[in-house]
């Protein structure tokens, strides 16, 4: 049996969803996506913005419950 508790890997660093305060247009929503998944803040705008054309304001839902449930980023 293996105990795979301890192994030789580094431990994980765990990325936190914070709104950015530094890449931010209107509140740093699209900032902190785009730093957890290590893409461009301005893919994850124009994705938003499709989604809110193409969905009929469903990406603008998604926006405003982001910005009140996403905490802000500390530094």
């Amino acid at each position: 049996m293996t105990n795979y508790l301890y192994t030789d890997e580094p431990p994980k660093t765990v990325r936190k969803l914070r709104r950015s305060r530094t890449d931010r247009m209107i509140s740093g929503v699209c900032g902190g996506i785009a730093r957890v998944l290590g893409v461009d803040a301005a893919i994850i705008r124009i994705a938003l913005v499709v989604a809110t054309i193409l969905g009929f304001g469903t990406g603008a839902l998604i926006y405003l419950a982001c910005w009140i449930l996403m905490p802000e980023d500390a530094a």
